[in-house]
């Protein structure tokens, strides 16, 4: 699956096979776990996301004001299970900070895009990082981040 046509994030789920089925509903339980107040679960490009919503952030997304400000999706993709996380891409500090823990803490190699986690083998997904990861930025602060990017 590489863009769900699903309405809610239980519908994507299920569109699943067990294997990734398990793991996308591990990460999305992590995820709502340890993502700060603020942030609000929604189908996002045809992935579940995590966006700022309007009410705290009534600007939006500069692309499309009329959609709300993304910050996370996650995603079964053809060959792994993805994890798009935009802070990576806008603050070096957490990029440093990831990839250092990733190193001392995780089973397997980091394979990594700008701001795309890539789980090829979901069994060495390390959840307890993923939930740290997301405890790491507010919707305030990635609002200011995101702000500071675009007016460069």
């Amino acid at each position: 699956m590489v863009q769900s046509s699903a309405s809610t994030p239980a519908a994507y789920l299920d569109e699943l096979g067990p294997g990734r089925r398990e793991a996308v509903s591990r990460l999305r339980e992590t995820l709502l776990e340890h993502l700060p107040d603020g942030f609000e679960e929604t189908m996002s490009y045809g992935m579940i996301g995590y966006v700022v919503p309007h009410s705290l952030y009534p600007a939006g997304y500069h692309c499309n004001p009329e959609l709300p400000l993304p910050f996370l999706n996650l995603a079964s993709q053809k060959q792994y299970v993805a994890l798009y996380h935009m802070g990576l891409y806008a603050d070096d500090d957490l990029l440093a900070w990831f990839r250092e823990a990733w190193e001392a803490r995780a089973p397997a190699k980091l394979d990594m895009g700008k701001s795309c986690i890539r789980f090829r083998n979901t069994e060495h997904i390390p959840y307890a990082l993923v939930g740290e990861l997301a405890e790491k930025m507010t919707p305030q602060d990635w609002i200011d981040r995101y702000e500071a990017s675009i007016r460069r």
